[in-house]
């Protein structure tokens, strides 16, 4: 339970950055909380107390008992995803900065080429 409040949070306090905040360091900043809040609810959700690996070459494992590997791999998969879009973005951030010497999002905007 404490998982799904704390990702939720770290959506909520990314939403907030994105929504509010006017520097685009900030605003890439809360696109990567908002990553890491969805990768914590996948993970949490695919969590089951006391389970363990899906291998089922030990015997006396139930089923039930295991954990599902697919929010892991998903969540891995999220991850490496995740960590190249904020390159990425980082390297936009660094040209806006080089041609317009701001990262006031408002003062981007109002610039034409």
């Amino acid at each position: 339970m404490i998982f799904y409040v704390g990702a939720f949070i770290l959506i909520a306090v990314g939403l907030y950055a994105i929504i509010i905040k006017k520097n685009l360091v900030k605003i890439i900043i809360g696109l990567d909380l908002i990553s890491s809040g969805t990768n914590l609810l996948i993970v949490s959700i695919g969590y089951v107390k006391g389970g363990t690996a899906p291998i089922f070459s030990h015997p006396g494992i139930l089923p039930q008992m295991m954990v599902d590997p697919v929010p892991q791999a998903l969540t891995l998969t999220a991850i490496v995803i995740g960590a190249s879009e904020l390159a990425l973005a980082a390297a936009f951030v660094a040209i806006l900065y080089k041609h317009y010497g701001t990262l006031d999002i408002r003062k981007v905007r109002g610039l034409k080429w």
